[in-house]
């Protein structure tokens, strides 16, 4: 197998990788991302789909918001997430090159 890290880029996005994959290795944060798929939830919404206390699913929301996973934007007193399609995008594409040079 060749080594693709040769550069700095490489190395980073290998580092953004490993991180995008630890916050998604949590099944309350791969169902949150599921059910954002059909678009974008207050938090309210989230809390009753996980049939979790509020603080914990606000844990799983910072952590995914913290990776870029999910945005978030305030309205009033609600706060809606979504899905970063960027973020996702590019990972994508860093999975399909490590995939075609391997």
């Amino acid at each position: 197998m060749k080594c693709f890290c040769k550069t700095n880029q490489s190395t980073k996005q290998l580092s953004e990788t490993v991180l995008f994959l630890k916050a998604v290795s949590d099944e309350n944060r791969l169902k949150i991302i599921c059910f954002l798929n059909k678009g974008e939830k207050c938090v309210c919404e989230i809390v009753e789909f996980l049939e979790l206390p509020q603080n914990l699913v606000s844990h799983h929301l910072k952590i995914l918001r913290n990776q870029n996973i999910l945005i978030s934007r305030k309205n009033g007193l609600n706060v809606f997430y979504s899905i970063n399609q960027k973020n996702i995008s590019n990972i994508i594409n860093f999975f399909n090159f490590l995939i075609l040079k391997s």
